[in-house]
């Protein structure tokens, strides 16, 4: 079952538990897709919409916007603020692939410069491309990059 059919469906029951936050989170993802949707239609002209690729991206990016308002909310002492941000968090990871571990980013890393031939810092641009490729929605790519950054330096 493809991301936008499994986020439908727990839309629907989320409408039936009468979950509210849940309800709304899942409305937000839904109102993302459709936008992304409509963005390439204009661009391709292509009625298909958003691949599962785009939608990892989609639900990457939320992911990351809500980790940034908790911790401006949290900073701000508007801890029931964060503790929504927190909550919805929550609802958009059950899309997400699980999340790689230091271990396995460090030999996703190796993998990607192993395969891009990547030598110098120049390359690393190569080696995020590929990496974002292979494991969209499994990796923080803001801690990523400095591991990238160190293996190529350091050869």
């Amino acid at each position: 079952m493809d991301l936008r059919t499994r986020v439908n469906t727990a839309l629907k029951q989320a409408m039936r538990d009468k979950a509210t936050t849940r309800l709304s989170t899942l409305r937000l993802i839904n109102a993302a897709i459709k936008d992304q949707d409509i963005a390439a239609r204009g661009e391709t002209g292509d009625d298909r919409g958003v691949d599962d690729a785009q939608v990892l991206a989609i639900l990457g990016k939320m992911t990351k916007q809500r980790h940034e308002s908790a911790r401006a909310y949290e900073e701000g002492g508007r801890l029931d603020l964060a503790e929504r941000e927190r909550e919805e968090i929550e609802v958009i990871s059950e899309f997400l692939p699980r999340q790689l571990d230091e271990d396995e980013m460090e030999a996703a890393v190796d993998a990607a410069v192993t395969s891009t031939g990547a030598s110098s810092i120049r390359d690393m641009g190569r080696v995020m491309a590929e990496l974002k490729a292979r494991h969209t929605g499994q990796m923080d790519f803001a801690k990523v990059g400095p591991l990238v950054k160190n293996r190529l330096c350091t050869g």
